[in-house]
């Protein structure tokens, strides 16, 4: 598989390794030094482009890439605003879009199990929830996107909770994440039902970024060849 490589920060160099030993190869590495170099002729030498860089950028990479007719795994946070429009571009350009707010294998399986505790707690109105998250001072957004993942699993379930802010809450139907930034650290993620009674957490840690780069590759292999709008679900079958 050719990969087009958008974006080549930590987060790029450590899928450029985990694709380069997976036997695929790399054929357009754009970051801050290049980015004129993003043009459709570069880009439909690729099979597949895998776009990580900021809120900032990503929507203009991604719609260059839609309009390529180019499949797009996008990593990239803090820009959904605009999802609306990629996804319609995706399909006017008969294109594929992958967009997730994780790629580890690990944090999807979380959010499988978080929307299942949803379920269980949605009747236990004595509980409260919030989450926390933890990153490294140098990224960009807050909330984290997988933050937000998980809340908005939460509000579609737990029906006393009707939005979500980033501080702590100040009225009971608030749902708070609390963001923290603090070296060195990839990501923690706890959902937190507390009561009088007793303290129910779930949480996930990521130990290095190696399971976001495999499952960001994963995801490119998956759609390769593919046109549509697809999600991690369908990669991993859950």
């Amino acid at each position: 598989m050719k990969i087009a490589l958008i974006g080549y920060g930590k987060m790029g160099k450590a899928i450029e390794e985990i694709a380069l030993r997976r036997g695929h190869e790399v054929v357009l590495i754009i970051d801050i030094n290049n980015q004129s170099d993003l043009i459709k002729s570069n880009l439909v030498k690729a099979d597949v482009a895998i776009e990580f860089t900021g809120p900032e950028s990503a929507c203009e990479n991604v719609m260059k890439c839609m309009k390529a007719g180019i499949p797009t795994v996008v990593g990239s946070t803090g820009w959904l605003a605009h999802l609306q429009e990629a996804q319609e571009a995706c399909k006017e350009n008969q294109a594929a879009l992958l967009v997730s707010s994780n790629f580890s294998v690990g944090v999807n399986i979380f959010f499988e199990i978080n929307k299942r505790l949803a379920e269980l707690m949605q009747p236990h109105e004595n509980y409260n929830v919030s989450l926390e998250e933890i990153h490294h001072t140098q990224k960009k957004d807050a909330p984290s996107g997988t933050a937000i993942s998980l809340a908005e699993q939460i509000l579609h379930t737990i029906d006393r909770k009707t939005k979500w802010v980033n501080r702590p809450e100040t009225d009971p139907t608030e749902l708070a994440i609390i963001s923290k930034r603090i070296d060195p650290a990839p990501g923690t993620h706890t959902v937190i039902y507390s009561s009088e009674i007793d303290d129910i957490e779930i949480r996930h840690t990521a130990h290095n970024r190696k399971g976001f780069a495999t499952g960001a590759v994963l995801a490119a292999e998956f759609l390769a060849g593919k046109k549509g709008i697809y999600s991690m679900s369908d990669v991993l079958g859950l």
